[in-house]
């Protein structure tokens, strides 16, 4: 199957695992439209590209791997945008889920997503134990304290922000954990694959710089200007626009240069090549710096 058909299956089945019962109807909506539409699915796809590219050898693991940390991306999204972090009315082109739902609503849901991550892993574990406890340990370290998204989100609250920490955390977590688990989930070492995730991890934030610069709330789909809003650092007021563009493409460059030797390595260069694609913002015509 595509990976992307896959990777829809795969969300939207457990998506109905968690709506079954007797679940709260307004609640049991919320979860579907926290997830839907789900953009690119860029991590869920790194996780399965680098599964294949390693034999993908118990397909079952993969999918709860990659289902498990786009949940967590998509409650991380919940969250960022309620009114206690970036009151974002917007996301994905709709309204955000406390607009569309109420906050509490919005909370629960992204309460939800992330408990449900976890039991994705666990019901897969009849595969193999070993690695979906494996699968948990990689997840868990990466969403909460002291190096995941939770880290990464509570930097914004200290007066001095330590930027490497901040953007490891707050975006590289998820991508690290996304080659990780497609390696571990295919039996292989995950560490050897840390780096791949980290460099893509970097470029996706360097990239969010440079959209949230340069394009309006239209083409975001999202408010835009949120880091000069909120006061944030970020690539383009330390680089500049054509400097944040050259880094981008280092980083990407490093990121096909630290793919283990695999099976299915050619393959998984061609994606990275097409992430870095996808990444890379075409500059408006006015803009000249």
């Amino acid at each position: 199957m595509p990976l992307k058909p896959r990777i829809e299956a795969a969300i939207a089945s457990a998506i109905r695992q968690g709506q079954a019962g007797a679940a709260p109807p307004k609640l049991a909506s919320a979860l579907d439209y926290a997830v839907s539409p789900g953009g690119a699915r860029i991590r869920p796809t790194i996780c399965l590209s680098v599964a294949m590219a390693c034999g993908d050898k118990s397909p079952a693991l993969s999918d709860a791997a990659a289902t498990a940390i786009e949940l967590i991306h998509c409650a991380s999204l919940v969250h960022d945008d309620m009114p206690c972090f970036d009151n974002a009315d917007t996301r994905r082109g709709k309204p955000a889920v406390h607009r569309a739902y109420g906050e509490p609503l919005a909370l629960l849901a992204g309460d939800s997503l992330i408990i449900m991550a976890f039991e994705v892993l666990a019901r897969a574990a009849a595969d193999d134990p070993l690695r979906a406890v494996q699968l948990i340990r990689i997840l868990g370290e990466s969403t909460g304290m002291p190096g995941g998204i939770c880290a990464g989100q509570g930097w914004e609250s200290e007066a001095k922000i330590d930027l490497s920490a901040y953007h490891r955390a707050k975006t590289g977590a998820l991508f690290t954990a996304a080659t990780r688990m497609g390696a571990a989930a295919a039996g292989e070492e995950p560490d050897a694959w840390t780096e791949l995730g980290a460099r893509i991890g970097e470029a996706f934030q360097v990239a969010d710089d440079l959209r949230d610069a340069l394009y309006d709330e239209v083409t975001l789909g999202k408010p835009a200007q949120q880091d000069e809003i909120n006061g944030r650092p970020n690539a383009v007021s330390q680089l500049g626009v054509r400097g944040a563009i050259r880094r981008l493409e280092d980083i990407l460059s490093g990121a096909i240069s630290s793919i283990p030797s695999c099976p299915g390595e050619a393959a998984l260069c061609e994606m990275v090549r097409k992430t870095a694609e996808r990444l890379t913002p075409v500059l408006p015509a006015h803009q000249t710096v």
